[in-house]
């Protein structure tokens, strides 16, 4: 008898498992949709150095000073899509050295020798007769520029202008002196 009630629950849970696949079921109405990506590359940023920080002729044991106003400035021009904002870093030299590099002569930058023109129509960039941006700022951080980021302008061009001062010591070799100055330049992504 316990056989047969076990075969008899057997069959009973089939026909409910059969029953269940047998009768009508209510589906739920399904769609799909398909999105588009989309991306736009703004213009590749190109950057020149179109002017040296030029001292001139100086003298030992008398500093001599470039305004960044002046046409001796050191003038960095940089070209990219129209009012985007940008990341500006500058690597600036301790010193000069001669092309021997035998003597050394120093170079300070204050902390108000940079100004960032963003109102340049078409390049290159002039110091003499700034635009609109930020001026008098510190080269040493320009990413601390007050109200606001460096940027391009409406016309896509912005010019970073340099001055500086050299300190000849009071025997500092006869001859001529270099060093680089390095603009790195990337959209900030906003």
């Amino acid at each position: 008898m316990g056989a047969d009630l076990l075969r008899k629950t057997g069959l009973l849970v089939i026909a409910v498992v059969a029953a269940a696949f047998v009768s009508p079921v209510t589906l739920m109405a399904q769609d799909v949709a398909t999105g588009l990506v989309t991306a736009t590359v703004v213009t590749p940023l190109t950057v020149t150095a179109t002017n040296p920080l030029a001292f001139g002729t100086v003298y030992q044991g008398v500093p001599k000073s470039v305004d960044k106003n002046t046409a001796d400035a050191a003038v960095f021009d940089v070209a990219g899509q129209a009012n985007a904002d940008l990341l500006l870093y500058l690597s600036l030299p301790e010193y000069l050295a001669t092309v021997s590099g035998d003597d050394r002569m120093t170079i300070v930058f204050a902390d108000n020798v940079c100004d960032i023109d963003t109102g340049l129509a078409a390049q290159p960039g002039d110091p003499t007769s700034f635009a609109s941006g930020w001026q008098g700022e510190d080269p040493h951080n320009i990413m601390g520029v007050a109200g606001g980021t460096p940027c391009l302008g409406d016309a896509g061009f912005c010019a970073i202008y340099i001055g500086g001062k050299v300190i000849p010591t009071l025997d500092q070799t006869a001859g001529s002196y270099a060093a680089d100055i390095i603009l790195t330049v990337a959209y900030d992504g906003t």
